[in-house]
């Protein structure tokens, strides 16, 4: 571990643990605040896309810092081996851990989509794509606030530059992905969307036994509203998930747009269908 990280910070336990790395919680004796140190083994990484994806994902996290509903980067260090972010620690569970217990209310939703959503508008203000927006990269501090982490597959976009390559989770990703054409920021939209599906009905809105089966599913597209699980959930909150979950990338809400959504405003209270454009 870095000599120059060591002596700024008291390396505590490990709390995490990832494909190429290790995040453990970590102590500053100048300003007394414990925080989260993100280690990426550099040796563990087989090719040049992943070293590509470990040298922006520090870039890209100070490009979008100063947001209250994104994860925060402080101090980045480096060695021969490795690389370390010092960042936000957030040691409530996170959404994974919350909808894998239970489905939520349509104003517990509205509270987490409307954060959710700060954060992805203020990534896009940016230029920045999150590109794996899932429960599990939506985290929570102690004051239970949410912070949108892990951006690790982001990528910069803007000046008529589209996205391209397959990065996402199978549940997550958005069809124009798995379909190998050009995409752009509204991946993130409907991944949010697809979280706001799974909040309010406890599943995906597209599954299957396989990646393979999943993808299939995604590029079909068959948005479907099960009475069992939607009974009492208002058409407006439907209605967004349609504008979320739209195959036509055009018709598709921007984030800016789910923001001024009716059931967001609201707070998940509207109960009525709006007329939207």
């Amino acid at each position: 571990m870095s000599e120059a990280l060591k002596g700024d910070y008291q390396i505590c336990e490990e709390i995490g643990r990832g494909r190429f790395g290790t995040v453990f919680r970590c102590f500053s004796p100048s300003s007394g605040d414990f925080y989260a140190c993100k280690s990426i083994d550099k040796r563990l990484l087989s090719d040049a896309i992943d070293r590509e994806c470990l040298e922006k994902e520090a870039k890209l996290m100070q490009a979008v810092s100063g947001n209250p509903n994104v994860l925060q980067i402080y101090e980045v260090y480096e060695d021969e081996d490795s690389l370390h972010m010092v960042l936000e620690l957030c040691s409530s569970p996170d959404l994974f851990d919350r909808i894998s217990k239970r489905v939520f209310s349509e104003t517990e939703a509205a509270a987490v989509m409307s954060a959710l959503m700060e954060a992805v508008a203020h990534c896009h203000r940016r230029g920045v794509a999150h590109r794996d927006i899932k429960p599990d990269n939506v985290l929570f501090d102690d004051r239970n606030r949410l912070k949108l982490a892990d951006f690790g597959s982001a990528d910069f976009f803007g000046d008529g530059r589209p996205l391209r390559g397959i990065v996402g989770t199978p549940y997550y990703v958005a069809p124009e992905v798995i379909a190998g054409r050009d995409y752009n920021e509204k991946v993130d939209v409907w991944s949010a969307g697809v979280i706001l599906y799974i909040m309010l009905a406890g599943i995906p809105p597209f599954y299957g036994d396989s990646a393979a089966e999943i993808f299939e599913a995604v590029l079909r597209g068959n948005l479907r509203f099960p009475t069992r699980l939607f009974h009492s959930i208002s058409p407006t909150a439907k209605d967004l998930i349609r504008r979320m979950l739209c195959k036509d990338v055009s018709r598709r809400f921007s984030a800016e747009q789910v923001l001024r959504h009716p059931w967001i405003t609201s707070g998940g209270t509207v109960e009525s269908p709006i007329d939207l454009p």
